[in-house]
């Protein structure tokens, strides 16, 4: 049964009789010590090789299980907004204070009336919010596209600075030849 390293091999022929080979000079103590050296740095790379995959195998773990950590956190904490806010109809509907926990009459009513406008206020603001978000986002976007459009403006502005520069130089050269050709004519 051939294994994968003996498949690129070729089968061995014996007893058949070579000719014209050199025969093989046993090669110093120094190449010996440089192929150990090269050994065991090649096993060290590979311990730190095989070290690297564990740790990157560890790493990927440890990010999956803080993903799926984060999606239940993130579940948990909509279930309790939602039971909070269920408890919090619950207990205006019923007219009781949530801090007393008592009935209260017209100060309920004031207090309703005091807490739907904070309400109002709150979803106002927190549209507000996602607004300036979503500006924020885009206005970001935008300044990205400004700086990266500048940095090219000012490569260009460089390559032009040297290409000016050059041509200026070519110029002078040019003008300088002409007047020797000039006093050479002359």
């Amino acid at each position: 049964m051939a294994t994968k390293s003996d498949a690129g091999l070729k089968p061995k022929k014996e007893n058949i009789q070579r000719k014209n080979i050199a025969p093989k000079v046993v090669k110093g103590v120094s190449v010996r010590y440089n192929q150990a050296d090269l050994k065991e740095q090649n096993q060290h790379l590979t311990a730190f090789n095989e070290e690297l995959q564990k740790d990157l195998a560890e790493t990927q773990q440890r990010v999956r299980d803080l993903e799926l950590r984060f999606s239940d956190l993130e579940k948990e904490n909509a279930e309790v907004k939602k039971n909070l806010t269920d408890c919090h109809v619950l207990l205006v509907s019923a007219k009781i204070d949530p801090v007393l926990g008592e009935k209260v009459g017209e100060a309920a009513q004031e207090n309703e009336d005091q807490r739907k406008k904070v309400m109002s206020v709150s979803t106002d603001l927190l549209n507000e919010l996602i607004a300036f978000s979503n500006t924020a986002s885009q206005q970001r976007v935008r300044l990205e596209e400004i700086q990266a459009a500048m940095t090219d403006l000012t490569h260009t502005r460089e390559l032009m600075m040297q290409e000016r520069e050059s041509f200026s130089l070519e110029a002078a050269e040019l003008e300088k030849d002409l007047r020797e050709a000039e006093a050479l004519l002359l």
